[in-house]
């Protein structure tokens, strides 16, 4: 019997807390997207969630199950932007102060945002120093309590929720596919996933750079890598956590890597042909079914939209990055 915490139980009860506060976000179908790929897609749009991410589910859902007196104290988070903007917006929803370590060359708007909701923003250097270590530091020496972005019982059930609602949103699933960060999201998904009658498969999808949890299920044991350099800016991370990783090596059926140019690609269909903008790291999942790094033919398959936080000059600059990419490849006969 397992003795992972982390259970469905554990998901529909941070449903209950979520109802009337996270939105429940639609689910996108596409006829030019099931062309390309053969297979029936749904799409999460967790682009559409409160701080245009899914990381709003989970904050609030750990922020809510705080004493009192903890909630009193103020709470403290270390996140690339996304994670930050949910503990910011979640902690103001209680009334509470937020601390949110930062890295200094975060997205503007994501800095922006997160401060905007109040909270107060240290920055630090992501290639120098080691977030962890210095936001445990940061929680202890201000007396808060941290709510990391991965790898807590309660954030990972309150992201759950979003393979909750798809699966009650599409029916039954085939198989689903999730942008794989430091596990959080793909370790409630799985959760949810592996109590559907039959279980589901699940499949996580990385950055080519940023393989740290293919290349630690692929070892056994949790490995450590530089920080990435991609472009998916909300997967940079270096290691899955332990609990994260506990869930993933029970949970989760396989990992696939995408490019970053395969990102942009996804970036540009979901722009261009549903409508929908998407930042690199909420793109992920949609970009490895384009590039046919899963094989969904004749399925129904469920996938994840991350996020959507990403402002018109970085969009705009990828966009005519790849752009000139395709141009340059035509011209050398390497594209049909």
């Amino acid at each position: 019997m397992t003795t992972i915490p982390l259970q469905m139980q554990s998901v529909e009860d941070a449903a209950t807390v979520l109802r009337g506060v996270a939105h429940r976000t639609p689910v996108l179908t596409s006829t030019a997207l099931d062309a390309r790929v053969g297979g029936r897609v749904f799409a999460k749009a967790e682009c559409f969630q409160r701080v245009g991410a899914f990381k709003f589910r989970g904050a609030y859902n750990a922020i809510s199950r705080l004493t009192p007196q903890e909630r009193a104290r103020g709470v403290a988070a270390y996140s690339s932007g996304n994670h930050a903007q949910a503990v910011a917006l979640a902690a103001a929803l209680h009334d509470t102060d937020a601390t949110i370590l930062m890295p200094a060359d975060a997205p503007a708007l994501k800095l922006a945002a997160t401060r905007g909701y109040g909270a107060t923003v240290v920055t630090y250097d992501r290639y120098r120093e080691e977030r962890t270590s210095l936001g445990d530091a940061l929680a202890r020496e201000r007396g808060l309590a941290l709510i990391p972005p991965f790898d807590h019982w309660d954030v990972m059930a309150g992201q759950g929720t979003t393979a909750l609602e798809l699966f009650d949103q599409a029916g039954p699933l085939d198989r689903l596919v999730v942008c794989v960060g430091g596990g959080g999201l793909i370790s409630g998904c799985a959760t949810v996933a592996k109590a559907q009658d039959p279980p589901v498969p699940v499949i996580g999808v990385e950055p080519a750079a940023g393989d740290d949890v293919a290349r630690s299920l692929a070892a056994g044991h949790i490995v450590e890598i530089a920080t990435p350099r991609t472009i998916a800016d909300g997967q940079q991370t270096t290691a899955p956590g332990e609990k994260t990783f506990a869930v993933m090596r029970e949970r989760v059926d396989d990992m696939v890597l995408v490019s970053d140019a395969q990102i942009v690609t996804a970036m540009r269909f979901a722009f261009e042909r549903m409508k929908v903008v998407l930042e690199p790291s909420g793109a992920c999942a949609l970009a490895a079914l384009l590039a046919g790094r899963i094989d969904v033919t004749g399925q129904r398959v469920g996938i994840v939209l991350s996020g959507g936080n990403i402002g018109v000059q970085r969009f705009v600059a990828l966009m005519n990055d790849a752009e000139l990419t395709e141009q340059e490849e035509g011209a050398a006969g390497l594209v049909p």
